[in-house]
């Protein structure tokens, strides 16, 4: 049996592109991005229809099988790269601090978040709660923030399906502006 290097590369990069597409994909749709997700899958269906019609059109070798498998498994780990590079969308952070006298919602506003606080009352005495908005972008960010100002701050995360009305609209935005054109000097 002869070995086709340009071919199983041709499956491998076929297969790498269109799973990569397929996350991208998902992404989209999950955050309602309709256009886009629709747009992107007439292009990804091409691809794994090309892709598979390969491969079905030589069943009899299993190294191009091996290398459809491999360029899926590529394919993943690419798209969740992808992902999280483009990290589309918000997330919502609630930071539990066992400190009601912090000073963390102020220096967190100063930094350009919106911060909304209230009193919790936990097992080992009562707590400040801190409901925090920001773009998925700067998740890592906040998380460090956060545990500069205060290294005991319980943290929980989620990201929110839908945003209105509110702080965050308008003074958030113009915030962050500014913060990047302060950092930009």
């Amino acid at each position: 049996m002869e070995i086709d290097l340009s071919f199983l590369l041709l499956i491998f990069v076929i297969n790498v592109v269109y799973i990569s597409l397929n996350t991208i994909r998902f992404m989209l749709t999950m955050k309602s991005y309709r256009l886009a997700a629709s747009l992107v899958s007439m292009v990804e269906v091409t691809i794994y229809v090309v892709g598979l019609g390969l491969v079905l059109d030589s069943l009899d070798n299993y190294l191009n099988l091996a290398v459809y498998a491999l360029g899926y498994g590529v394919g993943i780990a690419l798209g969740i790269k992808i992902e999280e590079f483009l990290a589309l969308g918000y997330i919502m952070v609630t930071a539990i601090v066992p400190d009601l006298e912090t000073k963390m919602p102020e220096e967190l506003r100063n930094l350009g978040y919106g911060v909304t606080t209230s009193l919790a009352f936990g097992r080992e005495g009562d707590r400040m709660v801190l409901e925090i908005l920001t773009p998925r972008k700067t998740e890592r960010k906040l998380y460090k923030q956060i545990s500069e100002i205060e290294p005991k701050t319980f943290i929980i995360s989620y990201e929110p399906k839908y945003i209105n009305g509110g702080f965050w609209t308008k003074k958030v935005k113009k915030r962050r502006k500014e913060i990047r054109n302060e950092e930009n000097k």
